[in-house]
Protein backbone atom coordinates (compact mmCIF):
# COMPACT_ATOMS: atom_id res chain seq x y z
CA UNK A 1 0.00 0.00 0.00
CA UNK A 2 1.29 3.47 -0.92
CA UNK A 3 1.18 5.92 1.98
CA UNK A 4 0.60 9.59 1.31
CA UNK A 5 2.73 11.99 3.34
CA UNK A 6 0.57 14.23 5.51
CA UNK A 7 1.79 17.76 6.21
CA UNK A 8 0.64 19.24 9.52
CA UNK A 9 2.02 22.15 11.58
CA UNK A 10 5.14 21.32 13.60
CA UNK A 11 5.04 24.42 15.79
CA UNK A 12 1.78 25.26 17.61
CA UNK A 13 1.53 27.92 20.31
CA UNK A 14 -1.89 29.19 21.46
CA UNK A 15 -1.43 31.39 24.53
CA UNK A 16 -1.35 34.95 25.80
CA UNK A 17 1.85 36.80 24.89
CA UNK A 18 2.76 34.48 22.02
CA UNK A 19 3.45 37.39 19.61
CA UNK A 20 6.43 38.43 21.74
CA UNK A 21 7.90 34.91 21.52
CA UNK A 22 7.86 34.44 17.74
CA UNK A 23 11.59 35.20 17.71
CA UNK A 24 12.22 32.39 20.21
CA UNK A 25 10.21 29.94 18.11
CA UNK A 26 12.01 31.02 14.93
CA UNK A 27 15.47 30.65 16.49
CA UNK A 28 14.69 27.22 17.92
CA UNK A 29 13.79 25.99 14.45
CA UNK A 30 16.81 27.49 12.70
CA UNK A 31 15.00 30.34 10.96
CA UNK A 32 17.82 32.85 11.23
CA UNK A 33 16.55 35.08 8.40
CA UNK A 34 12.85 35.79 7.81
CA UNK A 35 10.56 37.89 5.66
CA UNK A 36 7.50 39.37 7.36
CA UNK A 37 4.28 39.91 5.39
CA UNK A 38 1.87 41.86 7.56
CA UNK A 39 -1.58 43.38 7.19
CA UNK A 40 -1.59 46.87 5.75
CA UNK A 41 -2.66 49.21 8.53
CA UNK A 42 -1.73 46.80 11.32
CA UNK A 43 -1.32 48.73 14.62
CA UNK A 44 2.30 49.84 14.90
CA UNK A 45 2.47 48.59 18.49
CA UNK A 46 1.78 45.02 17.36
CA UNK A 47 4.31 45.19 14.56
CA UNK A 48 6.95 46.56 16.94
CA UNK A 49 6.30 43.70 19.39
CA UNK A 50 6.88 41.13 16.65
CA UNK A 51 9.98 42.90 15.33
CA UNK A 52 11.52 43.39 18.78
CA UNK A 53 10.96 39.73 19.63
CA UNK A 54 12.70 38.64 16.43
CA UNK A 55 15.62 41.01 16.90
CA UNK A 56 16.07 39.94 20.53
CA UNK A 57 16.80 36.42 19.27
CA UNK A 58 19.14 37.62 16.50
CA UNK A 59 16.63 36.67 13.81
CA UNK A 60 17.26 38.98 10.85
CA UNK A 61 14.22 40.57 9.22
CA UNK A 62 15.18 40.61 5.54
CA UNK A 63 12.06 42.52 4.52
CA UNK A 64 8.82 43.60 6.19
CA UNK A 65 6.12 44.26 3.61
CA UNK A 66 2.47 45.32 4.03
CA UNK A 67 -0.13 43.18 2.27
CA UNK A 68 -2.81 45.42 0.79
CA UNK A 69 -4.92 42.83 -0.99
CA UNK A 70 -5.40 39.07 -0.98
CA UNK A 71 -4.56 38.55 -4.62
CA UNK A 72 -2.42 36.30 -6.78
CA UNK A 73 -0.98 39.45 -8.31
CA UNK A 74 0.20 40.71 -4.87
CA UNK A 75 1.93 37.38 -4.15
CA UNK A 76 3.53 37.35 -7.60
CA UNK A 77 4.82 40.88 -7.03
CA UNK A 78 6.40 39.94 -3.68
CA UNK A 79 7.83 36.57 -4.74
CA UNK A 80 10.89 37.85 -6.72
CA UNK A 81 11.94 40.07 -3.82
CA UNK A 82 12.41 37.20 -1.33
CA UNK A 83 16.19 37.12 -0.64
CA UNK A 84 18.01 33.82 -1.13
CA UNK A 85 19.09 33.73 2.54
CA UNK A 86 15.48 33.76 3.77
CA UNK A 87 14.68 30.72 5.92
CA UNK A 88 10.97 31.34 6.62
CA UNK A 89 8.03 33.58 5.74
CA UNK A 90 6.09 35.06 8.67
CA UNK A 91 2.47 36.04 7.98
CA UNK A 92 1.20 38.50 10.58
CA UNK A 93 -2.26 40.02 10.84
CA UNK A 94 -5.62 39.22 9.27
CA UNK A 95 -6.69 36.71 6.66
CA UNK A 96 -5.37 38.65 3.66
CA UNK A 97 -1.83 38.77 5.01
CA UNK A 98 -1.90 35.12 6.07
CA UNK A 99 -3.23 33.92 2.69
CA UNK A 100 -0.59 35.89 0.77
CA UNK A 101 2.13 34.69 3.16
CA UNK A 102 1.09 31.05 2.74
CA UNK A 103 1.02 31.34 -1.03
CA UNK A 104 4.33 33.21 -1.21
CA UNK A 105 5.89 30.51 0.99
CA UNK A 106 4.45 27.89 -1.34
CA UNK A 107 6.00 29.61 -4.38
CA UNK A 108 9.41 29.85 -2.72
CA UNK A 109 9.34 26.44 -1.02
CA UNK A 110 9.92 28.07 2.37
CA UNK A 111 8.30 27.27 5.74
CA UNK A 112 5.53 29.64 6.78
CA UNK A 113 4.73 30.81 10.31
CA UNK A 114 1.13 32.00 10.59
CA UNK A 115 0.55 34.62 13.30
CA UNK A 116 -3.08 35.80 13.22
CA UNK A 117 -4.25 38.89 15.09
CA UNK A 118 -7.90 37.81 14.86
CA UNK A 119 -9.78 34.55 14.39
CA UNK A 120 -12.23 35.36 11.60
CA UNK A 121 -11.84 32.12 9.57
CA UNK A 122 -9.96 28.83 9.30
CA UNK A 123 -7.36 30.21 6.86
CA UNK A 124 -4.85 30.43 9.72
CA UNK A 125 -3.78 26.85 9.00
CA UNK A 126 -5.46 25.62 5.84
CA UNK A 127 -3.26 24.32 2.98
CA UNK A 128 -5.05 26.71 0.61
CA UNK A 129 -5.08 30.46 0.02
CA UNK A 130 -8.20 32.40 -0.88
CA UNK A 131 -6.88 34.90 -3.43
CA UNK A 132 -8.35 36.91 -6.26
CA UNK A 133 -6.98 36.20 -9.72
CA UNK A 134 -7.83 38.89 -12.26
CA UNK A 135 -10.59 40.03 -9.92
CA UNK A 136 -12.17 36.59 -9.37
CA UNK A 137 -11.76 34.76 -6.07
CA UNK A 138 -9.97 31.42 -6.25
CA UNK A 139 -8.84 28.82 -3.72
CA UNK A 140 -5.24 28.13 -4.67
CA UNK A 141 -2.98 25.37 -3.27
CA UNK A 142 -0.50 26.82 -0.81
CA UNK A 143 1.81 25.87 2.03
CA UNK A 144 0.42 24.24 5.14
CA UNK A 145 2.01 26.50 7.76
CA UNK A 146 5.02 25.07 9.55
CA UNK A 147 3.99 27.08 12.58
CA UNK A 148 0.75 28.45 14.04
CA UNK A 149 1.25 31.11 16.71
CA UNK A 150 -1.97 32.48 18.20
CA UNK A 151 -1.70 35.17 20.85
CA UNK A 152 -5.02 34.79 22.65
CA UNK A 153 -4.79 38.22 24.29
CA UNK A 154 -4.20 39.92 20.93
CA UNK A 155 -7.07 38.03 19.29
CA UNK A 156 -9.41 38.79 22.20
CA UNK A 157 -8.71 42.51 21.71
CA UNK A 158 -9.72 42.36 18.02
CA UNK A 159 -13.20 43.66 17.09
CA UNK A 160 -15.85 41.24 18.35
CA UNK A 161 -17.36 40.90 14.88
CA UNK A 162 -14.17 39.09 13.76
CA UNK A 163 -14.68 36.54 16.55
CA UNK A 164 -18.27 36.07 15.37
CA UNK A 165 -17.01 35.61 11.82
CA UNK A 166 -14.73 32.84 13.06
CA UNK A 167 -17.72 31.17 14.71
CA UNK A 168 -19.64 31.33 11.43
CA UNK A 169 -16.80 29.68 9.54
CA UNK A 170 -16.38 27.05 12.27
CA UNK A 171 -19.99 25.83 12.31
CA UNK A 172 -19.93 25.40 8.54
CA UNK A 173 -18.04 22.16 9.19
CA UNK A 174 -21.33 20.58 10.33
CA UNK A 175 -22.96 21.08 6.92
CA UNK A 176 -19.72 20.49 4.99
CA UNK A 177 -19.16 17.05 6.52
CA UNK A 178 -22.83 16.15 5.97
CA UNK A 179 -22.47 17.14 2.29
CA UNK A 180 -19.30 15.06 2.08
CA UNK A 181 -21.16 12.01 3.31
CA UNK A 182 -23.98 12.69 0.84
CA UNK A 183 -21.39 12.83 -1.95
CA UNK A 184 -19.89 9.53 -0.80
CA UNK A 185 -23.25 7.73 -1.02
CA UNK A 186 -24.57 9.46 -4.14
CA UNK A 187 -21.46 10.03 -6.24
CA UNK A 188 -18.79 7.70 -4.81
CA UNK A 189 -16.72 10.67 -3.62
CA UNK A 190 -13.91 9.27 -1.44
CA UNK A 191 -14.24 10.14 2.23
CA UNK A 192 -11.55 10.24 4.90
CA UNK A 193 -13.22 9.21 8.16
CA UNK A 194 -10.50 10.67 10.38
CA UNK A 195 -10.61 14.07 8.66
CA UNK A 196 -14.42 14.14 8.90
CA UNK A 197 -14.32 13.16 12.58
CA UNK A 198 -11.65 15.77 13.37
CA UNK A 199 -13.62 18.51 11.64
CA UNK A 200 -16.88 17.62 13.39
CA UNK A 201 -15.22 17.33 16.79
CA UNK A 202 -13.78 20.85 16.65
CA UNK A 203 -17.26 22.35 16.37
CA UNK A 204 -18.69 20.53 19.36
CA UNK A 205 -15.62 21.36 21.41
CA UNK A 206 -16.37 25.06 20.90
CA UNK A 207 -20.14 24.72 21.36
CA UNK A 208 -19.47 23.35 24.86
CA UNK A 209 -17.92 26.70 25.83
CA UNK A 210 -18.62 29.55 23.37
CA UNK A 211 -17.49 32.40 25.62
CA UNK A 212 -15.71 35.52 24.38
CA UNK A 213 -12.84 35.44 26.86
CA UNK A 214 -9.22 34.22 26.85
CA UNK A 215 -10.22 30.58 27.22
CA UNK A 216 -12.94 30.92 24.59
CA UNK A 217 -10.45 32.43 22.16
CA UNK A 218 -8.05 29.57 22.88
CA UNK A 219 -10.79 27.01 22.13
CA UNK A 220 -11.88 28.80 18.94
CA UNK A 221 -8.28 29.21 17.77
CA UNK A 222 -7.59 25.53 18.38
CA UNK A 223 -10.76 24.51 16.56
CA UNK A 224 -10.06 26.65 13.49
CA UNK A 225 -6.47 25.40 13.38
CA UNK A 226 -7.62 21.77 13.49
CA UNK A 227 -10.05 22.45 10.64
CA UNK A 228 -7.04 23.39 8.52
CA UNK A 229 -5.26 20.24 9.67
CA UNK A 230 -8.31 18.16 8.65
CA UNK A 231 -7.98 19.53 5.12
CA UNK A 232 -4.28 18.70 5.14
CA UNK A 233 -4.99 15.15 6.33
CA UNK A 234 -7.28 14.32 3.42
CA UNK A 235 -5.82 16.64 0.77
CA UNK A 236 -9.22 18.21 0.14
CA UNK A 237 -11.37 21.11 1.31
CA UNK A 238 -14.26 18.68 1.87
CA UNK A 239 -14.11 18.53 5.70
CA UNK A 240 -14.41 22.31 5.88
CA UNK A 241 -16.34 23.42 2.80
CA UNK A 242 -19.65 22.30 1.34
CA UNK A 243 -22.78 23.83 -0.14
CA UNK A 244 -22.65 26.73 2.35
CA UNK A 245 -19.31 27.79 0.84
CA UNK A 246 -20.70 27.43 -2.69
CA UNK A 247 -23.43 29.92 -1.75
CA UNK A 248 -20.82 32.25 -0.27
CA UNK A 249 -18.63 32.01 -3.40
CA UNK A 250 -21.69 32.80 -5.53
CA UNK A 251 -22.45 35.85 -3.38
CA UNK A 252 -18.85 37.03 -3.82
CA UNK A 253 -19.18 36.60 -7.59
CA UNK A 254 -22.19 38.94 -7.65
CA UNK A 255 -19.82 41.77 -6.80
CA UNK A 256 -21.88 43.46 -4.11
CA UNK A 257 -20.59 45.08 -0.95
CA UNK A 258 -17.85 42.82 0.48
CA UNK A 259 -18.83 41.04 3.70
CA UNK A 260 -16.83 39.14 6.27
CA UNK A 261 -16.46 35.60 4.97
CA UNK A 262 -17.49 33.98 8.24
CA UNK A 263 -20.67 36.02 8.67
CA UNK A 264 -21.73 35.17 5.13
CA UNK A 265 -20.84 31.48 5.50
CA UNK A 266 -22.51 31.28 8.91
CA UNK A 267 -25.87 32.43 7.58
CA UNK A 268 -25.50 30.08 4.60
CA UNK A 269 -24.66 27.24 7.00
CA UNK A 270 -27.90 27.70 8.91
CA UNK A 271 -29.88 27.82 5.66
CA UNK A 272 -28.17 24.67 4.36
CA UNK A 273 -28.76 22.87 7.67
CA UNK A 274 -32.49 23.45 7.14
CA UNK A 275 -32.21 21.95 3.65
CA UNK A 276 -30.23 19.01 5.07
CA UNK A 277 -32.69 18.70 7.96
CA UNK A 278 -29.94 18.40 10.55
CA UNK A 279 -28.17 20.55 13.21
CA UNK A 280 -30.41 23.61 12.67
CA UNK A 281 -31.42 23.99 16.30
CA UNK A 282 -27.81 23.59 17.47
CA UNK A 283 -26.56 26.24 15.06
CA UNK A 284 -29.39 28.68 15.81
CA UNK A 285 -28.84 28.35 19.58
CA UNK A 286 -25.10 28.96 19.24
CA UNK A 287 -25.68 32.02 17.06
CA UNK A 288 -28.21 33.37 19.55
CA UNK A 289 -25.95 32.82 22.55
CA UNK A 290 -22.89 34.44 20.97
CA UNK A 291 -24.67 37.42 19.38
CA UNK A 292 -24.03 36.24 15.82
CA UNK A 293 -27.62 36.87 14.74
CA UNK A 294 -27.58 40.41 16.16
CA UNK A 295 -24.38 41.22 14.28
CA UNK A 296 -25.88 40.14 10.94
CA UNK A 297 -29.22 41.85 11.62
CA UNK A 298 -27.40 45.15 12.21
CA UNK A 299 -26.23 45.06 8.57
CA UNK A 300 -28.58 42.68 6.72
CA UNK A 301 -28.05 41.07 3.32
CA UNK A 302 -30.21 41.64 0.25
CA UNK A 303 -32.68 38.79 -0.24
CA UNK A 304 -32.47 39.06 -4.04
CA UNK A 305 -28.70 38.46 -3.87
CA UNK A 306 -29.20 35.28 -1.88
CA UNK A 307 -31.80 33.94 -4.27
CA UNK A 308 -29.48 34.63 -7.21
CA UNK A 309 -26.58 33.02 -5.34
CA UNK A 310 -28.67 29.91 -4.70
CA UNK A 311 -29.35 29.65 -8.44
CA UNK A 312 -25.62 29.86 -9.22
CA UNK A 313 -24.20 27.84 -6.34
CA UNK A 314 -24.66 24.26 -7.71
CA UNK A 315 -22.52 25.08 -10.76
CA UNK A 316 -19.70 26.85 -8.89
CA UNK A 317 -17.58 23.66 -8.62
CA UNK A 318 -17.90 21.01 -11.28
CA UNK A 319 -18.36 17.51 -9.86
CA UNK A 320 -18.77 18.80 -6.29
CA UNK A 321 -21.85 16.96 -5.01
CA UNK A 322 -23.81 18.54 -2.15
CA UNK A 323 -27.39 18.75 -0.94
CA UNK A 324 -27.90 21.38 -3.67
CA UNK A 325 -27.14 18.66 -6.23
CA UNK A 326 -29.61 16.19 -4.74
CA UNK A 327 -32.77 18.07 -5.72
CA UNK A 328 -34.13 21.46 -6.74
CA UNK A 329 -33.67 23.23 -3.42
CA UNK A 330 -34.52 26.73 -4.64
CA UNK A 331 -38.27 26.84 -3.79
CA UNK A 332 -37.62 25.41 -0.31
CA UNK A 333 -34.68 27.77 0.29
CA UNK A 334 -36.69 30.81 -0.84
CA UNK A 335 -39.42 29.88 1.63
CA UNK A 336 -36.86 29.65 4.46
CA UNK A 337 -35.32 33.00 3.49
CA UNK A 338 -38.74 34.66 3.74
CA UNK A 339 -40.32 32.85 6.67
CA UNK A 340 -37.70 31.33 8.97
CA UNK A 341 -37.71 33.43 12.18
CA UNK A 342 -33.92 33.84 12.13
CA UNK A 343 -33.24 34.20 8.41
CA UNK A 344 -35.96 36.72 7.66
CA UNK A 345 -34.33 39.19 10.08
CA UNK A 346 -30.99 38.82 8.30
CA UNK A 347 -32.37 39.93 4.92
CA UNK A 348 -33.97 43.01 3.43
CA UNK A 349 -35.69 43.56 0.10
Amino acid sequence: MTRTQIHIPTLVRIKAGAVDRVGIYARRNGFSHVVVLHSDGLPQELLERLNEGLKAEDVAIMHSWPVKEASFEQARELFPGIPARTRAVVGFGGGKALDVAKYTAFLTGLPCISVPTSLSNDGISSPQSSLTLEGRRKSLPSAMPFGIVIDTKVCLAAPEVLWLSGIGDLVSKLTAVFDWKLAFHAADTPIDDFAALLSDATVFQFIARPNHDLQGVQVLGTALMLNGVAMGVCGSSRPASGSEHLISHALDALGGTPRLHGLQVGVATYLVSLLQKQSSETIAALFEKTGFWRAVESNPFRRADWIEALCRAPSIKEGFYTVLSSRDCLPEAEDYLRNDPFLRNCLVE
